[in-house]
């Protein structure tokens, strides 16, 4: 089995006319945490949703180039892209539960995909890995808007683990959270990575530093620098990623 869940092969991605991607090659490790740095606008969160197809979403977008799962291209035209969004899940910025109780929030997937045995265990197991069963156990039945907005957001990360994927694609998961609902959720990637392999866009460069195996950093629609975390932050290579680091620009 290869040590990369994802081969990226010169992908570059078009919105009309605004060239977002520019030839993006990189590997991601299965079983590691990789986060993505840079400014704003400079192609992070267009590259994770390039990773499940979401960018698909958007009129007018052309992409080119290969992203490889297990081997699979995921812009073959025989590819099943509910299938694939399934593989690969995402949790975005704002949480976004649905306007149901917490227990049908979780059970939401399942249910699409047509499973109807066993939904108590998998919701109770989803909870469970995302680390909220304690806080919400005895109120499955209550609204999950009522909830706080770090319990709302690990509410929706036990959604996408309650359908089983391999890979999970975090988009600046902390950035509307308090402090100690942030160090819960960089506690539970931790966790999560022992069963799948996780991607995650931050523009907080510590949080970053602390989460994550290997680091990328992004400008101007370019993967500038890519490498072991540690390395990225203590030695950068390039010039622009250790101005970006130092806080010289961005």
């Amino acid at each position: 089995m290869s040590e990369d869940k994802i081969e990226v092969k010169d992908l570059s991605l078009w919105y009309g006319e605004n060239h977002a991607l520019k030839d993006v090659t990189v590997d991601i490790r299965s079983n590691k945490v990789t986060a993505l740095i840079g400014p704003s606008g400079c192609g992070k969160t267009t590259f994770i949703r390039a990773l499940n197809r979401m960018n698909d979403l958007i009129d007018n977008v052309k992409t080119t180039g290969g992203v490889l799962l297990d081997g699979k291209n995921i812009y073959d035209p025989d590819v099943d892209v509910v299938r694939l969004r399934r593989r690969v899940g995402m949790v975005f910025q704002k949480p976004n539960p649905f306007p149901m109780t917490i227990y049908d929030n979780v059970a939401y997937g399942p249910r699409a995909h047509g499973i109807k045995n066993g939904l108590k265990e998998i919701v109770e197991k989803s909870l469970k890995s995302a680390a909220i069963w304690d806080e919400v156990k005895d109120r499955l039945n209550k609204p999950a808007l009522d909830l706080s907005g770090g319990q709302q957001q690990r509410l929706c990360i036990a959604r996408t683990l309650a359908v089983k994927p391999e890979v999970i694609l975090f988009d600046e998961p902390c950035s509307a959270l308090d402090p100690i609902s942030t160090a819960k959720i960089e506690e539970l990637i931790n966790e999560l990575k022992k069963e799948y392999t996780i991607v995650i866009v931050t523009h907080n460069m510590q949080q970053a530093a602390r989460v994550s195996d290997f680091t990328g950093f992004f400008l101007l629609g370019e993967l500038v620098e890519f490498g072991k975390t540690r390395e990225l932050f203590e030695k950068p290579e390039k010039k622009a990623t250790e101005d970006y680091i130092t806080g010289r620009f961005g």
